[in-house]
């Protein structure tokens, strides 16, 4: 343990680490380095099954700019101590601000909070990492800019550069954030800055509009990673479209999922649905409207299936709630529209009428996503059973209904197990399908602290076992996750480690990463 309390970095003696600290208060300013327990409550926060102390950081350094970041790193490779840099801090169920390991420095980057740039006529941004979704929804309204953006839920505190960067998605036709960046610059565990793509080129003007460049491309190296420190992003924006058109269609029971995904799978290749597909089950729907667990189920173990359906008879809500929108013309809108129709007809669906969406929390929310409009609706979710417990299982598989059905079995299987409720919904890109299941669970309780922690474990192993791997995780489960991925990988991962941070100054394990 530190002087003050807090424990030091791994390797590091408290005199060193004070003496690293005085010069990172010469860098960024005295009041900008955080070393006191009762100042650094807010990086560990967490919602994870597993002690605070686990992941307790040392101190937080919030610098101004990318010249600090890069001064930063000079001191801390000097020192040999880690640093897990964060945008918003806001990866609420994969870890929240807290570092991966216990005694790392957090550097806290939400005093980088520029836009930069915003191009009308190309439909760009550049930003940094403490820009929130709320704060360019506002650049853009308040500059009467006709341009939308994708957001995750729950959106409004946490920013583009973070979730780009985690591989976070959203909810309009430019879902794929990552696929919809354009340009990184990255600040090395040396201190050397690389921009990426064409921003390499002295002089390029084409840094957001061309993601390429010339050679390899890097971007992807520096997601899901510790390789480096990205400082600015680059982003493709929407142009709003003349006609806008939301939907949400019930399903009244929940073997219905299969015949769901086959239904609208053909619309999402063939682009006439060109926003991802949500497909939500009705106790993911529930706390959004709002609706609390102790209203329909007391006592131990999981909540009854005849209890789920007088929630959705008492509160119309679909067995699976799914959620879409087509964007275009009038003309367009009312020619695709009708093939909705017919597609909802036949698979049994009903499409709630817009006079029973009006004042509806949970659809209300789902639309303003559809539009780039961000929110916090979801945070709904965690008053569904309160205690603050809270981990996302996330499996990727085709977008095949059979599939649907199989994850869904096993999950509600594996939960029921431990005792927890199946909160999950489905989410259809082109060809894939990310099933999101919130585990939640009560912090408070030693006992359910333990059982959830050994729910994830078998959630996570039995899906790997049936090929099933999860395309987001916790920190506390970042290297179990990463080890169901092979063998090879995690070679090429190291090796590219020992060339870009020989140290291991940056995050060590993150994404079960390091030397």
């Amino acid at each position: 343990m530190s002087s003050n309390g807090m424990p030091l970095p791994q390797g590091s003696t408290a005199a060193t680490f004070a003496k690293a600290l005085d010069e990172l208060r010469a860098i960024v300013g005295r009041e900008h380095v955080v070393a006191e327990p009762e100042r650094l409550a807010s990086y560990n926060k967490i919602m994870l099954p597993v002690p605070d102390e686990q992941h307790a950081p040392s101190a937080a350094i919030t610098p101004a700019d990318v010249e600090q970041v890069q001064a930063i790193m000079k001191v801390l490779s000097r020192h040999k101590l880690p640093v897990y840099p964060i945008s918003t801090g806001k990866n609420l169920g994969y870890g929240s601000a807290a570092p991966v390991r216990r005694g790392q420095i957090v550097m806290d980057l939400r005093r980088m909070n520029r836009i930069l740039s915003v191009d009308a006529d190309l439909c760009t941004a550049l930003v940094e990492p403490g820009v929130t979704y709320q704060q360019l929804y506002d650049y853009l309204q308040e500059n009467k800019l006709p341009l939308w953006f994708s957001c995750p839920a729950p959106s409004a505190i946490a920013g583009p550069l973070g979730n780009t960067v985690d591989r976070g998605v959203g909810y309009t036709p430019y879902g794929e954030h990552f696929l919809f960046s354009s340009g990184m610059e990255v600040v090395l565990a040396d201190g050397q800055v690389l921009r990426t793509g064409m921003g390499s080129m002295p002089g390029s003007n084409t840094w957001q509009v061309f993601k390429w460049g010339y050679g390899p491309t890097l971007d992807g190296l520096f997601t899901q990673s510790n390789y480096g420190i990205v400082t600015k992003l680059g982003m493709w924006l929407m142009p709003a479209p003349p006609d806008f058109r939301p939907f949400c269609i019930q399903y009244p029971d929940e073997s219905d999922i299969t015949k769901i995904v086959e239904a609208l799978r053909p619309l999402r290749i063939a682009m006439v649905i060109p926003n991802a597909v949500v497909i939500a089950h009705t106790l993911w729907e529930a706390p959004c409207t709002p609706v609390q667990r102790a209203q329909y189920h007391t006592g131990p173990g999981a909540i009854s299936d005849e209890a789920v359906d007088r929630i959705r008879k008492d509160h119309r809500i679909g067995a699976w709630n799914v959620y879409a929108a087509l964007y275009g013309t009038k003309e367009t809108n009312d020619a695709n529209w009708k093939i909705i129709e017919a597609v909802a007809a036949a698979s049994g669906g009903r499409i709630v009428p817009a006079e029973e969406t009006k004042g509806s929390k949970a659809v209300e929310y789902r639309f303003d996503l559809m539009k780039g409009k961000p929110n916090l609706g979801e945070f709904g979710l965690y008053n569904w059973r309160g205690g603050g417990g809270s981990m996302w299982f996330a499996p990727v598989s085709q977008a095949k209904g059979s599939e649907t059905l199989k994850q869904m079995r096993m999950a509600k299987s594996i939960l029921a197990k431990y005792g927890f409720d199946y909160v999950g919904e489905f989410i259809v890109g082109w060809r894939d399908m990310h099933h999101v299941i919130d585990l939640l669970y009560d912090r408070t309780d030693p006992a359910e602290m333990q059982k959830a922690y050994a729910c994830y474990d078998e959630l996570l192993h039995s899906f790997a076992k049936e090929g099933y791997g999860v395309y987001r995780a916790s920190t506390a489960f970042a290297e179990k996750v990463a080890a169901t991925y092979g063998p090879v990988k995690r070679d090429v991962e190291r090796r590219l480690k020992r060339a870009l941070d020989p140290q291991n100054l940056i995050a060590p394990g993150r994404c079960g990463i390091e030397l």
